[in-house]
């Protein structure tokens, strides 16, 4: 299976207010998190992180939180993102084409207006914005093939290329 989340935040209690999750505290939400991610990603799933993983921690410790998560992860970076092992990742990229289930996706952490291939039906995944799934919603509907990705908009779970490709009826 092939999965994307973005902007997880491990280890960032301000994240909790700013965006208003429901988490007491940042032990909580990594807990949450990390066992959100795990219940789907299996060990040899393939997923997309595209970007701001970890913020307000230690190299050391984020290298940790990273090394529990499972699947072959390939990481687009965040403005958030620094200096992690680059062993636990399978690449390092700012940007990536990818071809999934015969759709083109374009990765990136941030929101593009344009992208490449977007008139032949490309898909943008991006993190970034923490919108909430009502953002996903209105851009089908105004017929943008752009999706967050985030764990804000995705109930705090990594989200399929399955339910992308459906969603947009691609």
């Amino acid at each position: 299976m092939i999965w994307f989340t973005s902007d997880l935040h491990f280890g960032h209690r301000g994240i909790i207010a700013m965006k208003n999750r429901p988490f007491r505290n940042a032990d909580e939400m990594n807990r949450c998190l990390l066992a959100n991610y795990n219940a789907v990603v299996r060990r040899d799933d393939t997923v997309y992180l595209l970007g701001d993983l970890c913020h307000h921690m230690t190299v050391e410790a984020a290298n940790a939180v990273i090394a529990r998560m499972n699947g072959r992860k390939y990481l687009l970076t965040g403005n958030h993102d620094r200096n992690y092992n680059p062993d636990l990742f399978c690449g390092i990229r700012d940007f990536m084409t990818v071809s999934l289930s015969g759709q083109e996706f374009v990765l990136m952490h941030y929101p593009m207006l344009s992208w490449p291939k977007m008139h032949q039906g490309s898909i943008q995944l991006h993190g970034h914005i923490h919108e909430s799934q009502d953002y996903n919603l209105k851009n089908r509907a105004e017929g943008i093939r752009r999706y967050d990705v985030g764990v804000d908009a995705n109930s705090f779970c990594p989200v399929s290329v399955k339910t992308i490709i459906d969603f947009f009826g691609a």
